[in-house]
């Protein structure tokens, strides 16, 4: 009698075919969120305002077909660059351009190299650590508007007080919304109060990445604070130096709020002469002011926002590979096999001394010790 073949429960091989997607989909369905969100905020407002920027599409009579640039370009014929073309024709946008640049410039440096120190010194020895370190960070979270219109008073050209403070010691007053120059510094000043104890927090986290037996080897090694600094811990730290250079760098070349602040209600915008309009500020102006052509234009603004969104990503790489370039050629860094070996050699260092009751430290400050002696031996 031969045995009746039964059919396996459909239900059960549903089931099994329903794990195997779940498990195999999981992943996708866990990132899933994050690229959904940034396809509607992020990727969707971008591709939307290319389209506009390829039209003639004003704010009040609404999209009028393709951009013409007109007598500006000798041309009236539709194009999808008119606007590119219009816009690269104007003067202020080339004074928009080179002010952005200067105010990056004298706001990113001076705030890396601050937000560095600030943060080596926030890794040290210090009581009531976080009082300090929300000391650091309390400027960030005061709002634009409030720090840029404290600043405005406090560079005002008749009676703010640094101008007080200089008319006081005999010096002449610095004319702050006259001069291209020091409006600049004032305005950088704004930007590095406010991002330069954020960075710092940036950077002591990640210098409290760095392993202490590199740290320990360095100083039986002889090194100093700066020489520790210079030749350890700032070579651990190119990642995060990189990630903050290109941070500062998309930060700097779309600032907004400080300069509109700063303006104060001066003739014209950015300033009588321009000297501290930006991009942003220009693009704003020419998309919702009327300042700049005498009403406002959405496909010339977009076109001005495309123009920033590439610079700023050429900027962004280029300070990418210059400073992995700087990093990697410098003659401080250290590889991790030499922090490998730093490593071992502390341990060493470490086993000896807890055989011969006597620290590293000990015998380091012995040393420099003898050190010191047998060179003033040598004056003698």
């Amino acid at each position: 009698m031969s045995a009746i073949p039964v059919e396996p429960d459909r239900a059960s091989k549903w089931r099994t075919r329903l794990g195997q997607f779940e498990w195999k989909a999981s992943p996708y369905l866990y990132v899933a969120p994050f690229f959904i969100l940034f396809a509607i905020v992020g990727l969707f407002p971008l591709l939307y305002t290319m389209y506009i920027a390829t039209r003639q599409y004003n704010t009040l009579t609404g999209d009028s077909g393709v951009a013409i640039c007109g007598a500006t370009c000798g041309s009236d014929t539709p194009s999808i660059w008119a606007n590119f073309q219009w816009v690269l024709h104007q003067q202020s946008f080339w004074y928009a351009l080179r002010n952005s640049f200067s105010i990056f410039i004298l706001s990113s440096v001076p705030q890396i190299i601050l937000a560095l120190f600030l943060a080596w010194m926030l890794n040290a020895n210090l009581k009531a650590k976080t009082f300090w370190r929300m000391g650091v960070l309390l400027p960030y979270v005061v709002a634009p508007s409030a720090a840029g219109i404290i600043f405005s008073q406090i560079f005002s050209d008749k009676m703010g007080v640094i101008n007080t403070l200089l008319t006081n010691i005999g010096l002449n007053p610095i004319a702050w919304h006259g001069s291209a120059f020091w409006s600049h510094v004032a305005i950088a000043t704004i930007v590095n109060f406010r991002w330069a104890g954020y960075n710092a927090l940036i950077f002591l986290a990640a210098m409290q990445a760095i392993p202490n037996d590199v740290l320990e080897a360095a100083v039986v090694d002889g090194a100093g604070k700066w020489r520790t600094f210079r030749s350890v811990i700032l070579p651990m730290l190119k990642p995060t130096l990189i990630f903050v250079i290109i941070t500062s760098t998309i930060g700097g070349l779309q600032i907004f709020d400080e300069p509109q602040m700063f303006h104060n209600g001066t003739s014209g915008y950015g300033g009588p002469n321009h000297q501290y309009l930006t991009l942003s500020v220009y693009l704003w102006d020419m998309g919702f002011n009327k300042v700049t052509i005498g009403q406002p234009n959405m496909g010339r603004a977009a076109a001005v926002a495309w123009l920033l969104f590439l610079i700023i990503v050429a900027i962004a790489v280029l300070n990418y590979f210059l400073t992995k370039l700087m990093a990697s050629g410098s003659s401080g860094k250290i590889s991790k096999e030499q922090a490998a070996k730093f490593a071992a050699k502390a341990d060493r260092e470490y086993e000896l001394a807890r055989r011969s009751g006597v620290t590293a430290r000990e015998r380091m400050e012995s040393m420099e010790a003898m050190e010191t002696m047998e060179a003033m031996e040598g004056e003698m």
